[in-house]
């Protein structure tokens, strides 16, 4: 990497420090595009998508089932429409391997031109098996990502939510097929250190796979905006955390990032995984969204302030369906 870029193994792609996950662009079902969140709206995704493309924020990452590929579609429109932000933008979306796909060469490539056609490209930067979901071996998923990178589909592959174990394995199927494996998302915040406690992090800099963060600042909790007496909407029960304790870690967050000429909790939160070594992935649903999370860039935590923060983070490991089925 250099000092502001990842480049992703097997490919000439590289990666800004911090991306757009966009799990909440068009997934009403979850995320309630004009219902509870009437702030979110394809103005507000398009003034988003503008804003961080310009602070530097350019990896956009979707997927298949996000909204029923509307998040895909939206993209679509907006590399249509701003040609000169499209040229900048690093694209990766995501193959669904569901356990009855048991032609997975066959699911993944008809997916992935689906994808490709939401999207109005001839090919994406990034494509990733969605979790380790599938019934076929970690040959099989390899040879059908060989497939679409040997039809010039595909760029680099990466895996999301994948284990130690599962992140070596497929690594190692991707190795006997001349590809490497170029990332792996997982969720990891102040709120969720599995990855890092566990040893995935180690692992994956040992393979030289660049984790991708998803929910870095904990569906909003680690922004300030909620504590234990105005908590998240009801939406957001999943991956719930006590308050109560968010409080505590938000606090320190706001010490730290006083330090730092007024740097906000988000900032510091986001600012804590690039220093681990991952690229943070958070949603942004408006202009000040993005722009707050541009915010986490240029400036670094020194080893003080990130052990500081290491004692104040909650850990635990989550479930195996928990990782695969609630997350962007």
């Amino acid at each position: 990497m250099s000092s502001d870029t990842y480049a992703l193994a097997g490919s000439d792609v590289t990666i800004p420090l911090l991306g757009v996950g966009t799990w909440a662009w068009g997934d009403s079902s979850t995320w309630g595009m004009g219902t509870y969140d009437t702030g979110l709206t394809r103005d507000s995704i398009r003034e988003a998508w503008e804003a961080s493309i310009d602070a530097g924020a350019t990896l956009f990452d979707t997927a298949e089932v996000y909204g029923g590929g509307e998040s895909e579609r939206i993209i679509g429109s907006l590399l249509a429409a701003d040609l000169p932000r499209a040229a900048r933008v690093v694209l990766a979306t995501k193959f669904m391997p569901s356990p009855w796909k048991l032609n997975v060469r066959g699911a993944l490539l008809a997916s992935l031109r689906a994808s490709l056609g939401r999207l109005g490209v001839d090919s994406v930067d990034l494509y990733q098996i969605h979790g380790p979901i599938s019934l076929r071996s970690h040959a099989a998923l390899a040879d059908a990502l060989a497939a679409a990178h040997g039809e010039g589909l595909v760029r680099a592959v990466g895996v999301s939510n994948y284990s130690v174990r599962e992140t070596r394995s497929i690594a190692g199927a991707l190795e006997r097929r001349g590809l490497r494996l170029a990332t792996n998302q997982i969720e990891f915040s102040l709120l969720r250190r599995s990855p890092e406690t566990s040893g995935l992090l180690a692992a994956c800099a040992d393979l030289g796979v660049v984790p991708l963060a998803y929910s870095p600042i904990g569906q909003g909790r680690l922004t300030g905006k909620y504590s234990a007496a105005a908590p998240p909407p009801g939406k957001r029960s999943f991956s719930n955390h006590p308050m109560e304790v968010v409080d505590g870690i938000v606090a320190e967050l706001r010490a730290i990032g006083g330090d730092h000429d007024g740097k906000q909790p988000s900032q510091v939160a986001l600012n804590w995984v690039i220093s681990k070594g991952a690229v943070p992935i958070p949603g942004a649903k408006n202009r000040h969204q993005a722009e707050e999370n541009a915010g986490a860039l240029g400036w670094r935590l020194d080893g003080d302030e990130v052990a500081r923060l290491d004692r104040a983070a909650l850990g635990g490991i989550r479930s195996l369906a928990s990782r695969v089925w609630q997350h962007g």
